[in-house]
């Protein structure tokens, strides 16, 4: 490449100088050890700002010092001057540690941007990102890629790191979730291929306003231009529709973009409602994208094993996404109809006196929750609602509970909260409270009927009481099946 990089790579600089890592979660002890095997050649010192102090971490450290490394606990200001700062997605843009960090930095990157930039120049990266349904859409696209006889890797947010997989030269593509955290600290990351799913309110407290929150996810296209890539976009959504107007006229923009349904929804087509030169929809119930003067019709959505519109949003988007990535429409429809739905996002754990359950604890927004609500019929389910309070209003909640359940039961740390929100709004249906979620389970018990289904879908983390979503729901999961046994 020249100029200070090496060639054959992304933009991967010859010399890296003095490197800070900032945090030591899941992707900084990954950046850490990758910097590490440098240290002496391309990098001339690591240092290592790990945050608050922890046993798991401090065994780390010390092999890190062993190594050469400098590392810091408990320490959040900065004396030092470094070429480069690879941040972890956990530490907010606007905290005091990263933006003293930041000071001290010429740049500051992520652990997916600097990935990016190590990768091979021929990779190819297919981004996808919004609030909901990343790890669905992520993981089918793979799917799909790997039944087309692609080397591919997920990677990214959904727990593959993105430089541990770069280092491995596990892949040829890389299909990466990013989340957010990750893209607020992005600079040249240039995707061939990009998708911006719906943008709702979440993760306000890291991003501190919602237009933060929003112009972060929109940096998954900001580069796009540098490949002359696809934008695979959510038309639906009032926000990400919005980017659609700020970028349709701008004469700078060297990417094509495909929008996924319109205002009126996904069964309506951009191209008709707007002229638009693609589009991708639901067509008398049939995924259909059209795309560079190609009409492809994939497969009937009824045909995907999964529950509601939004899941067949996600199946069109990763669909959409394989085609703008030149996978053959015969592999696509492949994959769509082989794809299983993942665990927890609406995913079925079992039967209990004719009453079906379901485990969506991924549903940690009302967004989420509201979209899980769009798979079942009017009066059908007994949501299990709350956890640990995210504080965003629950108005749509509320109404969409009310049409689509028969009950619902507010547990945890913000069951009082949400009890509160059914009563002010004058709800007509039963509303329960419980204290812990197995409490929630035996209370939805006590009124579902048999052809109903009881949903966890939370609209909360779950910090409050389990570790992670993926700890409460194999949980619910487990409490479900000893009442099912206790019931034979």
């Amino acid at each position: 490449m020249g100029d200070g990089f090496i060639e054959g790579r992304k933009a991967a600089a010859a010399a890296l100088g003095d490197v800070l890592v900032l945090g030591l979660g899941k992707s900084g002890k990954a950046v850490a050890r990758y910097c590490l095997d440098l240290l002496g050649s391309r990098v001339n010192s690591l240092t290592i700002a790990a945050g608050d102090y922890n046993e798991d971490a401090s065994a780390f450290a010390r092999e890190c010092e062993r190594r050469g490394a400098k590392v810091y606990f408990d320490r959040f200001t900065f004396e030092e001057r470094y070429d480069l700062c690879i941040a972890s997605p956990g530490i907010s843009q606007f905290s005091r540690f990263y933006e003293n960090a930041a000071a001290a930095s010429a740049r500051v990157i992520s652990e997916v941007e600097f990935a990016w930039r190590e990768s091979p120049a021929d990779s190819y990266w297919i981004a996808v990102t919004g609030t909901n349904g990343k790890t669905t859409t992520t993981t089918l696209i793979t799917h799909i890629l790997e039944g087309a006889g692609r080397r591919v890797a997920a990677v990214g947010n959904i727990g593959n790191t993105c430089i541990d997989a770069v280092a491995a030269d596990a892949a040829d593509v890389y299909v990466a979730e990013v989340s957010s955290f990750q893209l607020a600290s992005m600079d040249l990351f240039a995707p061939q291929v990009a998708v911006l799913l719906n943008i709702t309110p979440d993760h306000l407290y890291w991003h501190m306003t919602f237009d933060a929150y929003a112009e972060a996810k929109k940096n998954v296209y900001r580069r796009l231009s540098d490949t002359g890539g696809t934008l695979v976009i959510d038309a639906v959504c009032d926000t990400t529709r919005a980017c659609i107007k700020e970028f349709k006229n701008d004469e700078k923009r060297a990417f094509d973009y495909i929008p996924l349904g319109c205002a009126a929804g996904l069964d309506r087509s951009m191209k008709e409602a707007c002229g638009s030169r693609n589009a991708a929809w639901l067509h008398d119930g049939m995924l259909r994208v059209e795309y560079k003067d190609e009409s492809i019709e994939l497969v009937a959505a009824s045909s995907l094993h999964n529950n509601g519109e939004h899941k067949a949003g996600n199946a069109l988007a990763a669909a959409t996404a394989a085609l703008a990535a030149g996978v053959a429409p015969e592999h696509v429809r492949r994959g769509l109809r082989s794809f299983m739905p993942l665990e927890h996002r609406l995913e079925p754990c079992g039967d209990i006196a004719g009453v079906s359950f379901f485990n969506d604890s991924k549903a940690t927004n009302v967004d989420a929750t509201c979209k899980a609500l769009s798979a079942f019929a009017p009066k059908t389910a007994v949501f299990l609602l709350g956890g640990h309070d995210k504080g965003t209003d629950l108005a749509d909640l509320v109404r969409e509970s009310t049409r689509v359940c028969s009950g619902v039961v507010c547990f945890g740390a913000a069951g009082e909260r949400f009890a509160d929100a059914f009563a002010e709004a004058g709800s007509d249906i039963a509303c329960l409270r419980a204290d812990h979620m197995e409490d929630a389970l035996d209370a939805a018990l006590s009124i579902a009927k048999p052809g109903q289904s009881v949903v966890l879908s939370p609209a909360c983390a779950s910090f409050d009481e389990f570790d992670s979503f993926e700890h409460r729901g194999r949980v619910f999961k487990q409490l479900v099946d000893f009442r099912a046994q206790r019931m034979r």
